[in-house]
This record gives structure tokens, sequence and C-alpha cells, in this order.
């Protein structure tokens, strides 16, 4: 059946810029070849004049892969977005209240602020051998008789403990206790001899983002301030009204306007469904603290640290560390939020004087929308929804949206139904399974305060993690427990936090075939010389940084000049 070129999908319109609007519209022009009179043509509509939140400093690994899909370099990336290799995240203080006793020693890249509190980690590297057989019982068996299943497992040092999950079964963790790199610089761009994501400067990126779309992948930027939709007979949006550039039609829209939602919500009614009764942050305050010295040591992970009725994130970037208290308004007032932060930076920037901060205060609804896609209308980013900051699911929901419209993009507006119901689908997965995830963090802590004891009533759990726990306390989490092929956290990811946390899985009573006592040591004793290797060849995290920042730099100054040369 023959199709009338009135029903192709031939213009896209991007309502909103921030990181969400331009890594989509990146992502969708580099696969449909915006750039070429034959590709779908992009247009993005955002107003100079409105600001974005941009707090998502926090990327996942498959940002390696996006950047380099829609073609910007790394060098590029990382000595223009300000931005550093992050390979996972450190938990402290989750499982129990802090002591009482500190240290002065508030300068080992944040990571020892208080002395004997309970940390562990939650790296990007699956164990070594993982999936080829038990780990977890012989890590179990191995440490039976010690303090690796209780709350003491794995202590705030600087030193490696063989006996902790993540510094056993595996390297992550001690690259990122002494502020490893994931990779040497002779390591090809992207390329990893560690998986790694990336800390950024959410405004350095937008920018480059914005620059590298205009430029290079043919979007058509518009400032412009969006005061109103046009619809059709059938609800379809056919053009957003603009103060300047009037009607702006298009085929296809996507609501990239933050919490404002511009389409999806404002327009379309489509209802927030509140998750405030799983996760109770609602509330943040974000600063920017500047280093002792350009040389002082980048942290290898985010470091997120527990406080009474919340947490704090502090995330290091080449020029400044990007630290904020995460809180739950129910339980916390504002004053007592910025005390908590307060302390914390006191401790680990003693020098810094608090007064010369900037702080900003951020309010959040918790949830995501009924519908992602309804009629021809699209939600990514913040109009989509928004949990809170752990983890850093935001820009990678942002990522996966994107993935998928550029993916599944329909060629005739005849069959959006189809794949706006296979989207909203997906979706609904993925932040059921996000939140069941963030939650896990919360209810294996013994933490006294009324804001964690709230956290562990039963009441506040999801159904569907109540079971998988009761199922956890005899056997391990595996890939049966998720079977979507693009699951958002895989089973290793919630061994980390399990047993990271001092959850204890019974031995089994019989050995399987799976369970191979003589690999599972071999496969440790491999992990042991391979945190040796790595430890001895790979650089720190500055000074692979400032490697590349040189090579962008030189690289700049040849194009330039070249470029000088054919002007002539």
């Amino acid at each position: 059946m023959s199709c009338s070129s009135d029903n192709a999908i031939k213009h896209i319109v991007i309502v909103g810029g921030g990181a969400a609007g331009w890594l989509t519209a990146g992502i969708i022009a580099a696969q449909h070849n915006s750039h070429l009179d034959s590709g779908i043509k992009v247009s993005l509509i955002e107003s100079s004049a409105i600001p974005t939140i941009g707090v998502g400093e926090g990327t996942w690994p498959t940002m390696r892969d996006t950047l380099n899909a829609i073609g910007i370099k790394e060098s590029e990336f990382i000595a223009c977005c300000d931005a550093s290799f992050k390979q996972g995240s450190k938990f402290i203080g989750w499982a129990r209240d802090l002591t009482k006793e500190t240290t002065n020693d508030a300068d080992k890249s944040h990571q020892a602020s208080i002395k004997g509190t309970h940390t562990y980690y939650h790296p990007f590297v699956a164990p070594h051998g993982f999936g080829q057989t038990d780990l977890v019982q012989h890590w179990l068996r191995q440490n039976r008789d010690t303090s690796a299943t209780n709350l003491d497992s794995e202590t705030n040092s600087n030193t490696s403990n063989e006996s902790s999950f993540a510094h056993a079964l595996g390297s992550q963790a001690h690259l990122c206790d002494y502020n490893k790199a994931p990779k040497q610089i002779q390591t090809p761009p992207y390329a990893a001899v560690a998986n790694y994501g990336y800390h950024l400067d959410a405004g350095k990126f937008s920018a480059l983002l914005k620059q590298h779309c205009c430029n290079k992948l043919g979007v058509n930027h518009i400032d412009d301030v969006v005061t109103g939709v046009s619809a059709g007979e059938d609800e379809s949006i056919e053009a957003v009204l603009t103060e300047q550039h009037g009607q702006i039609a298009g085929d296809l829209f996507i609501d990239c306007s933050g919490q404002h939602a511009l389409l999806i919500g404002k327009h379309y009614q489509i209802p927030l469904r509140e998750q405030s009764h799983v996760l109770f942050n609602d509330s943040a305050i974000a600063v920017q603290v500047p280093y002792p010295s350009d040389s002082h040591p980048i942290s290898s992970q985010t470091n997120a640290t527990a406080h009474d009725n919340g947490w704090i994130w502090d995330i290091g970037l080449p020029t400044r560390r990007g630290v904020g208290c995460v809180y739950a308004s129910q339980y916390c007032d504002k004053t007592t939020a910025l005390n908590a932060l307060k302390e914390y930076i006191a401790k680990t920037a003693p020098d810094i004087d608090f007064s010369t901060l900037e702080p900003r205060h951020i309010a959040f609804t918790p949830g995501y929308r009924e519908k992602f896609w309804h009629k021809n209308c699209v939600a990514v980013g913040m109009a989509a929804g928004f949990i809170e900051p752990l983890e850093a699911s935001a820009l990678a929901l942002i990522e996966l949206s994107a993935k998928m419209i550029a993916k599944e993009l329909p060629s005739v507006k005849s069959i959006m139904p189809i794949t706006a119901n296979r989207f909203n689908d997906r979706f609904e997965y993925r932040w059921q399974r996000i939140i069941e995830f963030l939650k896990l963090h919360y209810v294996l802590s013994e933490r006294t305060s009324d804001y964690w004891q709230a956290n562990r009533e039963r009441s506040s759990i999801p159904a569907r993690l109540q079971e998988l726990l009761t199922l956890w306390e005899h056997q391990e989490p595996s890939y049966n427990d998720f079977p979507q092929v693009e699951e958002i956290f895989p089973a290793a990811s919630y061994q980390y936090v399990l047993y990271g946390m001092g959850f204890k899985s019974n031995l089994r009573h019989w050995q399987r075939q799976f369970d191979n006592p003589l690999l599972s040591e071999k496969l440790v004793q491999e992990n042991k010389q391979l945190i040796d290797r790595y430890l001895g060849g790979l650089p720190t995290n500055r000074e692979l940084i400032n490697a590349l920042v040189q090579q962008y730099l030189r690289q700049n100054d040849k194009e330039h000049e070249l470029n000088k040369q054919q002007a002539i």
C-alpha cells in the first residue's frame, strides 16, 4: 500500500534546549542525516532568556557511544565541558549512622572525611569472571567467619579491603581508591581499560552540543519563546506558536521544556505519576567548590554521603567540585539541609569559606508521566519525569529516549500510534526498574533517623522489590531477575549494592555445576593480578585529563593554522 507524501515524517520540532534538547537533537540529526537535503529536518526552539536547571553532571558509560555516534571527539568533549572520568559511585555512611570520631585529614579526594565510616562501591565494571561461575557463593564461603557479611565489611580507607565484595571480586574499586584513570593516554578515544562514564559541567555540555548540532549536524536553531499550540481535528499538534517566528509547523514534536512540560503537561494534560511514597527526596541545594590547587586529585567516582534526611553528592571536575545536598522536605527544612551541606564542606574543604559560595535551591516532584508519547508529541528529559540524582539516571534516560526515537522513528504518521505504544511500554518498564534500584539503596540501611526508618517501612517498598529481596535471601541476584535485553541496571549492580550494604544471602546446602570453587578462586587470583597491573600502569584521572586537553589544544592550533593558510 503506497502512502502519500503528506503522511510522511519530514520535520521534527524540539521545544526546549539544555542537555535534554540538544542531546536529543544531536542523536536524531546524526542518525537521520539532517545535514543533507534528503534527511529529516530537525528544528530546536529555545529561549535564551529562560535558564535551564543544568544539574545533571554525571553520565553512564553509554555516553561514550553517544558522543562518538554524533561525531564529537573525546578530547574536545573533555576540554570544552570541564569533564572528568567516572568509574562508578562510592556510598559513604548509608548502612548506619556516622561515627562522631573525625579526622583532620580531609584532603584525600574527599574519600576519608569521617574515620571508620562504612562505605561501599558500585563500580561500572562487573566482577571479574561474572557469569562464568557463582562468585557470590564463593565470596560468602570465603568470608563466612569474617566481618565481610556485616556492616563493617567495607571501611573508609584508602587501602584495599580484600574481604569487601567490590574489592575482592573486581579491580575498579581499587582504581577509585587511588584516583586512577580508566585507561592510558595511548588508548584510543572512547575505548577503555576499565569501563567508564563522565562527570561534566552541564552548562558547558549544552553549549558544546548546541555548537556541534548547528555547525555539523544541520539542526535549525530558533531562539524564541513558545506561547501556545495549534492542534488539528485529531488533537495532534500541527504547529507551536512563538513570539517572534509565528507558527512553526512539524510532524513530530519533542517536549524538552523541563519541568514546564509545555506540550506533554500544559497542553495535553498528561499527569505526572508521583513517586514520593516510594522515594521521598524532593529538594536539593547545589554549590560549586573550588580546589585548593590546580594539581589537586580528581576523584574517579561520584561520592554519595548519607545524612539524617537524605544524602550529599560530591563529584570532581578538573576545575572544581560539584557538591549538593539532596533531602526530603517532609523531614527536613531548607535551613537544616543547608547546615548539613555546610558541615560536609567544612570537613572535606576546610579552607573554603562557605559564605563565598552561591547555593542553588532546587525543588522537584519525584515521578514520571503516565504516558511519554501521546499523539505526535513525546516527552524527553524532565518533561517526562525526574526522580532524584542518585545513580545519575537523568542523562541516561535522555540518551535512551532519543536513541529509541531515532531508531524507531516512524516513516509515516499513520503508524505513529504503534511506535508510541512501544515507546510507552518500554519506558514505563525502565522507570519502574530505576525506582526499584534506587529504593534498594535505602531499604537495607540501619540508620535511625525518622527519614531512614520511614524508608524501610514495607508500605514504601514496591511489591516487586519486596519479592526480590525475599528471593535474594536464598540466592544471589542473577540475569533471570532482569530478563530484558537492554536492562537499566544489570544483576551485577544489584549485587554490588546488596553485598556492599551487608545483605546476607544464605549459603546453599548443595553444590551445583555452576558452583565451581576452583574456577572461582582462579578468577579471584586473576583479579589480584589485574589490580597490580592496573595500579602500576594507569595514570591518575588528572594526568590523563591534562594530557587529553593538551592534545585537543594542539590539534586546535593546527586546524586554525591550516584554515589561515587556506584563506591566504
